[in-house]
């Protein structure tokens, strides 16, 4: 089966057809690195980085580009109200993204580009744009540099709208605009900000706009044209329309296929600071490992609204230690095993990345394998299908990259194992004397902890309750 993914642009499911064969290249667009990022902000990179891992499992060499805007209104307005330079607090902001990034098993990007760091590509774009006759600088010295939407017919292609029904760009001062929707590409300098935010430029000093540096830095790092560009659903407008159509204003034809993520919404709206109900990583790797989060969030098809709740947390948490529940057990069966995926996982990876049915596969095969495990059969193929399957996830415990993190259920199973190992005991005492009653009561009471005793010839054994995975 082909990888087949929902192209925003399209509105449909295409086929993935790279433009190179056996490579993909992907732009996604990253953070303003404003303050520290919580749960909703995350997702993004962790659903495109399943899409690098099963793009790669599938045989391609992916280069993923994974932005950051270390410059913008936001950064200034936050660092001033703080008495902070604004370069700092955007590094500062810039290290705990990284940190919360790798607390969940994202990988790195092949490269992270920031806007700061690419001024002259940005300025070479926005000059081509004015000699296409698709930008102007505004008449009112200001410095500004806008992009003309009504020079370009496809102007709202992406989004399926048209200029006379959009809201005029808020993005600066409208009065040096020829049309109130017309976008800016360079911002110039003004007195009330700091020198050191500013670059010289043909128009004078000033920086970047929001939409120019990804239209830059994707044509720097994956060329004119190419494969995926992806981000969350806020972004459609607009920020992926307003690259789109300056990119291809400029004669490149830039992104082959859309895709956005949803929202993590809590009580049906964005998750934002904004909405005072923001929940930072760190604050929320209190109550979960970093493994428990993501699996929480690879549970749900990317396209797919989260309602956060802690509750939900919770229970994925749970059904998470049931896996590892199974692998640990497992191990000790083991002596020699091989990865493989199973036909109904690769189907479902291949369906528009479907990891909501892709993890019903593996607590399929998890179930299975506690059925065997509890017979005293061979577990090797479910085991090396469960490893394969958390490894295209991100969701490997074994993973170097959780660390101790990652690992925690070694232990927690060793402790469950001893406690249950003693009732059993205690249980089987009782039988040799005929106290039925009292078996019967050790027999519930393990039961009522969610765990399934079966009597075999060899001696009573212990699983997760198969209902209950």
């Amino acid at each position: 089966m082909t990888l087949r993914l929902h192209d925003t642009a399209t509105r449909e499911v295409r086929d993935f057809v790279p433009l190179e064969e056996g490579k993909a290249g992907i732009y996604v667009c990253g953070l303003t690195v404003q303050s520290e990022p919580h749960v909703g902000h995350v997702r993004s990179a962790v659903n495109f980085d399943v899409l690098r891992r099963w793009l790669e499992a599938s045989g391609y060499d992916v280069d993923l580009i994974r932005n950051v805007t270390d410059i913008d209104d936001k950064i200034l307005t936050k660092a001033a109200d703080q008495g902070v330079h604004w370069y700092a607090l955007a590094q500062r902001m810039h290290r705990e993204l990284d940190k919360s990034l790798a607390a969940i098993n994202v990988l790195p990007p092949t490269y992270e580009p920031g806007a700061t760091g690419h001024v002259p590509e940005i300025v070479e774009l926005i000059e081509e744009l004015i000699s296409r006759g698709h930008a102007y600088a505004a008449e009112d010295g200001s410095g500004d540099v806008y992009f003309d939407v009504r020079s370009w017919s496809s102007y709202g292609e992406l989004t399926r709208q048209r200029v006379e029904d959009m809201e005029p760009a808020g993005d600066a001062d409208p009065r040096g605009k020829r049309d109130p929707r017309d976008f800016a590409l360079w911002k110039g300098h003004k007195a009330t900000e700091p020198a050191t935010a500013s670059w010289p430029s043909p128009w004078g000093r000033g920086r970047p706009g929001w939409h120019i540096e990804c239209s830059a830095m994707a044509g720097k790092y994956l060329g004119a044209a190419f494969d995926i560009h992806g981000g969350g659903v806020d972004l459609r407008f607009p920020h992926h329309e307003n690259e789109q159509a300056q990119s291809r204003a400029a004669g490149r034809p830039f992104a082959s296929y859309w895709l956005h993520n949803a929202w993590i919404t809590t009580a049906g709206e964005k998750m934002s600071k904004s909405l005072g109900n923001s929940l930072l990583v760190p604050s929320v790797l209190e109550r979960v490992r970093g493994i428990e989060l993501r699996y929480y969030m690879v549970s749900a098809h990317y396209r797919s609204h989260v309602e956060f709740s802690f509750e939900a947390l919770d229970e994925a948490a749970k059904a998470f230690q049931r896996i590892e529940s199974f692998l640990d057990r497992a191990a000790g069966h083991v002596a020699e095993w091989f990865a493989s995926l199973p036909d109904a996982f690769v189907q479902a990876m291949d369906d528009d990345l479907g990891t909501a049915a892709a993890v019903a596969v593996i607590h399929d095969v998890v179930r299975e394998g506690n059925r065997l495990l509890a017979d005293g059969t061979d577990v090797a193929a479910q085991f090396g299908q469960v490893v394969a399957m958390l490894d295209v996830l991100g969701l490997n415990p074994a993973d170097p990259a959780w660390g101790d993190a990652g690992s925690g259920s070694d232990e927690l199973t060793a402790v469950v194992d001893a406690l249950v190992a003693g009732l059993l005991e205690d249980r089987q005492a009782a039988r040799e004397t005929k106290d039925w009653a009292r078996a019967d009561a050790i027999r519930d009471r393990i039961k009522a902890a969610g765990i399934e005793i079966e009597d075999t010839p060899a001696g009573p054994r212990w699983s997760i309750e198969q209902g209950s995975v």
